[in-house]
């Protein structure tokens, strides 16, 4: 099926079209001290016609209630949100020494609704996004996460990511990891 450009789409941002609509799909949490967690997401990649594309997620679970067997059984919908973050997708004018050729520089600024700002710099190329983190801020109240790294790409059709996290003392490893449809 040939790929079209979403109409109006900044020209600055054609290597990152391929993540424009909506995307829904189902991951897992795994990491030290956090219970291995299965989630829903939904994903928007979207935009204004602006340089930048738009970012939002939300992670959902089932409640304690629901998991253990005890809720309702009215529905299979998870409940309750794990996680949201916004943000802006940008790519960046400098081409770092070195980079492959076909790869292009990206900025990534995301804030969790918990109390925490990153900032990822990386490259996307050939349907594929690799981010770390350059900077993280967060509130006195907000996990401490000191770094992460991102891992998007599109396989099939499908939309698939992991993160890693150094975070609550642990060094960065495997944290979440998803594969979402788009809608």
């Amino acid at each position: 099926m040939p790929f079209a450009l979403p109409e109006g789409l900044a020209p600055e941002v054609y290597p990152l079209a391929w993540l424009v609509g909506s995307w829904r799909g189902e991951g897992v949490i795994e990491y030290p001290g956090i219970r291995t967690t299965q989630f829903v997401q939904d994903l928007v990649f979207d935009h204004d016609g602006g340089p930048y594309l738009r970012f939002e997620s939300t992670l959902r679970v089932r409640s304690a209630a629901t998991a253990d067997g005890e809720g309702d059984g009215e529905s299979d919908e998870p409940d309750t949100v794990w996680s949201t973050e916004t943000g802006y997708w940008r790519m960046s004018s400098e081409r770092p020494e070195g980079m492959p050729d076909g790869k292009h520089s990206i900025e990534v600024l995301l804030t969790d609704a918990s109390g925490r700002l990153s900032l990822f710099l990386g490259m996307v190329g050939n349907g594929r996004i690799d981010l770390a983190t350059d900077f993280v801020a967060r509130t006195s109240t907000a996990a401490e996460v000191t770094a992460a790294k991102r891992l998007y790409g599109l396989v099939e059709g499908r939309l698939m990511w992991v993160e890693e996290l150094a975070a609550f003392g642990h060094p960065l490893g495997s944290y979440a990891s998803a594969e979402l449809d788009r809608q």
